[in-house]
């Protein structure tokens, strides 16, 4: 299976998770308010990026996703740090270095605590401090880099810290919910709009902006009328409707998809409630599962891709990994994905990348150190890190751009 030529083939990292020693960031706090596991110095990868880019080097990879950290550029509201830009300057010039192409994240799910004593992203004035903040980094960085995703799953942070309250700030609200979403909405077509405007400026070539936007393969349990209703409900709510919001503004140059696993359907009773968030409880079409419980449907891939083609817009996979202490089995994901992924490329979607999850070993928000997603095993108590064997053939795949027939 022969893949384009000038495929972006990497993996990604965010800083929250990596980096360590975050004590400006809001999820710092809540750790130690909610007694959860606390990030700590996380795979120290603020000082040992350049390792890590060798390691990433070595394994043929051509580009690398990464995030900025908001709360280390701005620790206090309207004081930005020029070394903390600087430092990012160096990471990408590191990268850069190697012949990797970078792809920088601006908020991945961690917000300065003083913005979040303000209501964070319930704020109205959320809009004007996130441009403001973007504006600053991409000015430092613009002749260095040309992919920029503006918000990492936007869905996802909703819904997980404003729905079902497992994360910061654990609020269970529909209208705050709601609140966060359009701000994300407006955030990011202001940030496109400025990073366009900057590239003009500085008379750089144009850059592509999009967001990383999680994308689930909703699959009726049952072929209920009910279950294909919810299905295409839940498509549009969760997977389509920030993608649409910004296509009409114009503000998207490629789609960044990450996706994980897939949703069994099954709609007890007609009700909003119902239709948005029932799930099979019988095991119906059983698979096998990452570490976490989700399920393993390489499938999925192909069908969220082939659903994206109605934006005519290309594609790149900015995360797409598995948790596992199973490593045959993360390669085993990996190729079944990939596979999905050059299906979908013969059937016409104008895929450009594919960026696992993740390079390291990380914190995995609230469920900590345990899950291991990594190409590289982090030993937490040494900082060691060592290449798994997946991460070996994944890297023989980078490097011909030919995926084998078999994962075996």
């Amino acid at each position: 299976m022969q893949f384009p030529k000038n495929f972006l083939w990497g993996a990604a990292t965010s800083s929250y998770q990596v980096e360590g020693d975050n004590p400006n960031a809001d999820w710092w706090e809540w750790e130690k308010m909610a007694g959860k596991e606390n990030s700590g110095r996380a795979c120290g990868h603020y000082e040992l990026y350049a390792q890590d880019f060798d390691l990433a080097k070595d394994l043929n990879h051509n580009a690398h996703r990464l995030s900025i950290e908001w709360s280390r550029i701005e620790p206090q509201e309207g004081k930005f740090s020029q070394k903390e830009l600087q430092h990012y300057i160096d990471v990408i010039l590191a990268l850069r270095a190697r012949n990797i192409e970078p792809m920088v994240t601006l908020h991945h799910f961690t917000s300065p605590i003083w913005l979040s004593a303000k209501q964070g992203w319930e704020n109205d004035r959320v809009v004007p401090l996130f441009l403001r903040f973007s504006d600053f980094v991409v000015r430092g960085l613009a002749k260095h880099v040309r992919y920029w995703i503006t918000i990492n799953e936007p869905t996802v942070y909703t819904s997980h810290a404003y729905v079902i309250g497992a994360w910061p700030p654990q609020q269970k609200s529909y209208w705050k919910a709601r609140s966060v979403y359009d701000h994300f909405v407006a955030g990011h077509i202001q940030v496109y709009r400025r990073i366009h405007q900057i590239y003009q400026e500085f008379h750089l070539p144009s850059p592509m902006v999009s967001i990383s936007q999680h994308l689930q393969a909703f699959v009726p349990c049952a072929p209920k009328k009910m279950n294909a209703y919810a299905v295409s409900l839940r498509d549009q709510w969760y997977n389509f409707d920030f993608l649409d919001q910004i296509r009409r503004q114009k503000a998207i140059d490629f789609i960044g998809l990450n996706y994980y696993s897939r949703q069994l359907v099954d709609v007890q009773r007609f009700g909003i409630g119902n239709l948005a968030w029932d799930v099979c409880k019988n095991n119906c079409d059983p698979v096998k599962k990452n570490s976490l419980g989700w399920d393993i449907y390489p499938q999925g891939m192909k069908q969220v891709l082939l659903k994206t083609k109605r934006f005519n817009l290309p594609v790149i996979i900015t995360e797409n990994g598995i948790c596992t202490s199973d490593d045959e089995l993360r390669w085993e994901y990996v190729h079944g994905h990939l596979k999905n992924v050059y299906l979908a490329i013969q059937e016409g979607v104008n895929v450009t990348g594919y960026l696992y999850w993740s390079l390291l070993d990380n914190f995995e928000w609230d469920k900590g150190f345990g899950p291991r997603f990594g190409l590289i095993d982090i030993d937490y108590s040494t900082l060691k890190r060592t290449v798994r064997d997946s991460a070996r053939k994944y890297a023989e795949v980078c490097k011909t751009g030919v995926l084998p027939d078999s994962h075996v």
